[in-house]
């Protein structure tokens, strides 16, 4: 809103005072555009920072950078309290940014759209894509900078 925007040259990235103030959608979208055109799963999993422990919360995103690459984001938790088995639930969407819709599990047809976590299993399945458990990351959180 205070008109900072990337500016890039060649592979490399910096924020700058160059753009219009405001918090109009018109100013909104154009940032946006702006943005979508440079992120991708390479960028993204190179600001992201890996899960190493059984942990598992939405906004974790299983993600492998690259051309092509692909990403799939947790949109809900839950934990069976008798079991202590967690579930969850996956999103995705395509670049540029199109509509987000939830995955189904086709490996458990009988709990779909939920996905069972699995901490010793080495890959995750989805639809169109398969991740290694090790492939999960999460966004760094701002006060642990």
């Amino acid at each position: 809103m205070q008109g900072y925007r990337v500016a890039v040259d060649g592979n490399k990235t910096w924020w700058i005072k160059s753009g219009e103030s405001g918090n109009t959608e018109t100013i909104f979208r154009r940032y946006l555009e702006f943005i979508f055109t440079y992120a991708g799963t390479l960028s993204l999993a190179g600001e992201m920072k890996k899960v190493t422990d059984d942990s598992l919360q939405p906004g974790d995103v299983y993600i492998q950078g690259g051309s092509p690459g692909h990403a799939v984001i947790v949109v809900d938790a839950a934990v069976n309290a008798r079991t202590g088995e967690t579930f969850f639930i996956l999103a995705q969407s395509y670049m540029p940014a199109q509509e987000i819709h939830i995955l189904k599990n086709q490996n458990e047809a009988l709990i779909s759209p939920w996905y069972r976590l699995n901490p010793s299993a080495l890959l995750l399945n989805t639809p169109e894509w398969t991740f290694k458990t090790g492939d999960r990351m999460r966004f760094e959180d701002s006060a642990e900078k």
